[in-house]
């Protein structure tokens, strides 16, 4: 294709641009490309209106052929472009490239649409349009029809011509396409071709990048690597010098080190007899250190037989309130032989009968009762006094001496705050029992560093009408009391175990709370006359302490028994017995069965005699080797400072006088 060659898709595109310059009016000429013709005959449809105007004058004119077809005028409207008819065997390629031509067309100005009925007037072709005929000159107006369908033929033709070279342009701009169409498949292809080696070349670019940045990272490592190598030859020619002259000066030193290793030999040999000295006599220390300890308590022993094997401390609580305050000289605590710094250990008791009197008629004098025990705590003492007194006794347990410990008096008489302290947990009011073991613990932590270790193991019981219960009891087990049985440990051994009850081991305060508190859970209590809440069974809390010097291969092993007893009182011949009555009958029978088993068992001891009852009652049974001849007893008497309990006080300070004559043999530590 010559480039000086014009292109037949420009010729197509100026005949188009002639052919919307020629239809921007309206006309009654046929469509360019039309195939009919119109004759002279169809020319007078187009005198319709005239006609229509001269009916009047009778004159009639005849209609077209049937075969003509009217010619009708094509409007436009703003933004159309005139229809080029492509015959139907054009190819897509063809269309494509008529489509871009027409697309590149500018739109003509518009023509407005005439309304239907109208028809457009005629145009006028090279000559001035004639002025109008009058309505009866139809000749002349014939004659300017013929005349104008001759300009309309003549017309025709041209546009017929110009229809035929537009036919023949556009077959040469389908070849044209179908030669452009194929040419641009080829570079089509070809551009494939390039963009496919193009994707390669920038892939094996990409690989060259990435081996090029590897190889320079590769580099930078070894240049790094280099300069550490570098920098670490030029630290390890600086240290060789520097251990070349600490070589130096290690010889210098090692040579003066040799010249005092001689000296030093000669003063290590004395050393070592200094050494051989020193724990020659560390064990001599150590072996009296032991001596001392036995010394220490052979003497605690034997200032506890000097004070009595068998102890009676009488304890008088405080009036409480709501409780009517004693009449003056009701009691009274007399000051020791030293004065009153020394503790008192006597106490005068005042009680008046008014069924006795003089022969005048007067109330007779209140008759006085003196009693001495080893130690008398009046109201105002307080707990931590109560067992600064017993404690040089319980260390006793911690020595291999059985020792006992138990509350006797009425009910309310304060024999439970005595043995395990008040509620709420307050430090000041602590019983005997928490105390204790806070002691026990302290003394054995103390001794573990001359060798000793202890172990302890707590129980807790109760006797309830002759019937052993375990206050430890949790879960099913709780409340089957009378599943327990004291049973002897093994055949031929002297030791007593409580069948079914829990042997708890403790070693802190902590757990001993917590069991004392489970304990005051289940002890069976019931309301009294004396006391809303009073206990009705013995409560027995016994620690088996086990001591034992690895080193010396001694052991030694002794009971600790803590015992609450039930209330003393005696019962009232007169009382109306109701149900409850009756159980509360059987209650104190079985209590003050057991208290008269206590005074006898206390009374053979002292007495030496063969048979000693402690099978009579479930309590001194328990406490068998507790209350034998190579054990420690201490009884604390309660009784209360309201005159109107002063009949049980005296029932309950006479026992205790009893027990206070009594005198066991020499106690014995139980060692191996």
């Amino acid at each position: 294709m010559e480039p000086q060659q014009r292109s037949p898709l420009l010729d197509v595109k100026g005949n188009i641009e002639l052919k919307r310059a020629l239809a921007k009016a309206p006309s009654r000429l046929p469509l360019p490309g039309s195939r009919l013709k119109r004759g002279p005959d169809q020319m007078e449809e187009d005198l319709e209106p005239e006609k229509k105007r001269t009916r009047g004058l009778g004159t009639k004119v005849a209609t077209s052929h049937p075969r003509a077809m009217a010619l009708t005028t094509v409007p436009q409207t703003q933004g159309q472009t005139a229809v080029l008819k492509i015959p139907r065997k054009t190819g897509p390629r063809c269309s494509t490239a008529i489509a871009t031509v027409l697309k590149n067309q500018k739109p003509g100005p518009a023509v407005p649409a005439q309304k239907p009925g109208t028809t457009a007037p005629p145009p006028v072709v090279g000559r001035k349009k004639p002025s109008k005929r009058p309505a009866w000159d139809l000749k002349g107006q014939l004659c300017d029809l013929n005349a104008e369908l001759k300009c309309c033929r003549e017309r025709t033709q041209m546009l017929d011509q110009e229809n035929q070279q537009l036919r023949n342009q556009l077959r040469e701009a389908q070849q044209q396409a179908t030669a452009l169409g194929a040419e641009r498949r080829t570079l089509e292809e070809e551009l494939a071709r390039m963009r496919a080696q193009a994707e390669k070349g920038q892939r094996e670019l990409g690989n060259l990048s990435a081996q090029v940045l590897e190889l320079e990272e590769r580099l930078g490592t070894q240049e790094g690597l280099v300069q550490e190598l570098q920098k670490e030859q030029l630290e390890l020619q600086e240290e060789r010098r520097g251990l070349a002259a600490l070589l130096e000066e290690q010889e210098r030193r090692l040579q003066a080190s040799e010249a005092a290793l001689s000296g030093s030999q000669a003063e290590v040999a004395s050393l070592r007899q200094e050494a051989a000295a020193q724990a020659a006599l560390l064990a001599k220390r150590e072996e009296r250190l032991h001596g001392l300890e036995m010394e220490r308590r052979r003497l605690h022993n034997q200032l506890q037989e000097l004070k009595g094997n068998v102890r009676v401390f009488c304890r008088v609580r405080p009036v409480l309130p709501g409780e009517s305050t004693p009449p003056p000289g009701f009691l009274l605590f007399p000051s020791g032989p030293s004065g009153p710094s020394d503790p008192p250990t006597r106490l005068s008791l005042s009680r008046s009968d008014e069924r006795r009197g003089t022969l005048s008629g007067a109330p007779a004098a209140p008759t006085r009762h003196d009693f001495s025990f080893d130690r008398v705590f009046p109201p105002g003492c307080g707990q931590e006094e109560v067992f600064e007194e017993i404690s040089m006794l319980v260390q006793s347990a911690l020595d291999g001496y059985p020792v006992c410990i138990f509350a006797y008096g009425q009910t309310g008489s304060g024999k439970t705050f005595t043995m395990e302290g008040g509620p709420g947990g307050d430090p000041q009011v602590e019983g005997l029992i928490p105390r204790a073991l806070r002691h026990l613990f302290s003394v054995a932590q103390e001794l573990s560093g001359q060798g000793w270790t202890y172990s302890f193991v707590a129980s807790y019981v109760e006797i309830y009408n002759e019937t052993v219960r375990d206050l430890l009891a949790t879960g099913t087990r709780k409340g089957h009391g009378g599943e327990c049985e004291i049973r002897r440990a093994g055949p031929g051994s002297e030791e007593l175990t409580v069948t079914n009850a829990r042997y708890v081991p403790v070693s802190c305060e902590r757990e001993v709370e917590a069991l004392l508190h489970l304990a005051r859970q289940n002890r069976a209590v019931a309301r009294t006359a004396q006391n809303e809440r009073s206990s009705r069974s013995h409560s027995v809390f016994q620690l088996q302490i086990s001591g034992e010097h690895a080193g010396r291969g001694l052991q030694c092993a002794a009971p600790l028994s803590l015992v609450d007893l039930a209330g003393s009182e005696r019962l009232d011949p007169g009382l109306a017995l109701g149900p409850g009555e009756r159980e509360r009958l059987r209650e104190t029978q079985a209590i003050n069965s057991s208290l008269s088993t206590l005074g006898l068992v206390i009374m053979a001891l002292s007495n030496k005699e063969s048979h000693v009852p402690y099978r009579n009652s479930k309590l001194t049974y328990l406490l068998q080797n507790s209350l034998g001849g190579s054990a420690k007893m201490l009884m604390f008497v309660n009784i209360s400072p309201l005159e109107e309990n002063v009949s049980e006080s005296l029932n309950s300070l006479r026992f205790a006088s009893k027990v206070n004559q009594c005198v066991i043999g020499t106690a014995q530590a139980n060692r191996k």
